[in-house]
């Protein structure tokens, strides 16, 4: 390969490279743009969660949990269960990570805190076969005028009880 075969295939790589990681950070920083027409009925608004708000919740979680001596791992993710961010404490068990993003995408995705659907269990016992939930205590919703936008879920702690403690103290510092 030649010089400049090998100076263009590097600027290209670099360009693509360039757009690419350009486009994720984009991706995850932008709120989704309103539609531009209130009376174009193919087009909603939502509200999302900004990365910003996530990682103060998600740090309000770690730090409810570090005050009582417990390492956990915390995840908030979107509505639509796309990991927004991940915060595994000192200590965290291997295991804490998957869980904690499980418990943080049912609790969205049922708008329901994750204590409250394992109860369901025992009426409709195939809900724990859906695919990316976990029905354990630890997961709590984050919304927006009664509408699920996020979900944060908390893994670690020897009881579901008090991993759903830390993760309500995420949600509730985005209350303050």
């Amino acid at each position: 390969m030649n010089t400049r075969t090998r100076v263009l295939t590097g600027t290209a790589l670099a360009v693509v490279l360039g757009a690419g990681t350009f486009g994720a950070v984009s991706a995850s920083a932008t709120p989704a743009a309103p539609a531009k027409k209130d009376s174009d009925k193919n087009f909603t608004t939502s509200t999302h969660l900004t990365i910003g708000a996530a990682t103060r919740a998600a740090q309000a979680a770690l730090e409810a949990a570090e005050k009582e001596n417990q390492k956990v791992t915390v995840a908030v993710v979107d509505r639509n269960g796309n990991t927004i961010v991940t915060l595994r404490g000192d200590g965290a068990g291997p295991q804490s990570y998957e869980s904690a993003q499980r418990k943080a995408f049912t609790a969205v995705s049922w708008n329901a805190p994750t204590s409250v659907l394992v109860g369901r269990l025992a009426q409709a016992p195939n809900l724990k076969d859906i695919p990316g939930t976990l029905f354990l205590g630890g997961g709590a919703p984050v919304q927006a005028n009664g509408a699920p936008v996020a979900g944060i879920g908390v893994a670690g702690a020897p009881s579901g009880d008090l991993d759903e403690k830390f993760a309500k103290a995420g949600v509730e510092s985005l209350q303050k």
